[in-house]
């Protein structure tokens, strides 16, 4: 069973490493910040999936983005998303998200290995100088 969504489904993936290597459309935030202003973006709006790393890179991570969540459920008004897609390599943090997300209502999905996200270029380690 294939993972890529129909043609106008709409997508946000935040991660600050990995894309979508089957071409699928969509948002991409790097960072909490551009996570949080991208979800600020859909209220009021149907978001198909987002998928969610929690591991952002230096000392940013996804809970900006899920405080966004949880408070507008809170207030009574939760984001309308089909579901939730934790794609996180962190078993610890992906299961807090699920944990949390799921308290309020959210449709969470763990993801963690999916094939739908990769690196599209391969990583330079700190050891390795850029070709």
């Amino acid at each position: 069973m294939s993972e890529t969504p129909s043609a106008g489904t709409r997508v946000v993936l935040v991660d600050d490493l990995r894309s979508f290597v089957d071409g699928r459309r969509a948002e991409v935030a790097r960072t909490s910040e551009a996570g949080v202003r991208l979800l600020e973006g859909y209220r009021g709006r149907r978001l198909d999936e987002l998928w969610l790393d929690h591991d952002l890179g230096e000392d940013d991570t996804i809970w900006p983005v899920v405080e966004v969540l949880e408070r507008a459920a809170f207030d009574g008004r939760p984001l309308d998303i089909g579901v939730i897609k934790i794609h996180s390599a962190n078993p610890a943090g992906a299961a807090k998200m699920t944990q949390a997300l799921r308290r309020w209502g959210y449709r969470v999905t763990p993801a963690s290995g999916s094939t739908a996200v990769g690196y599209l270029d391969k990583p330079v380690s700190p050891a390795e100088p850029p070709a």
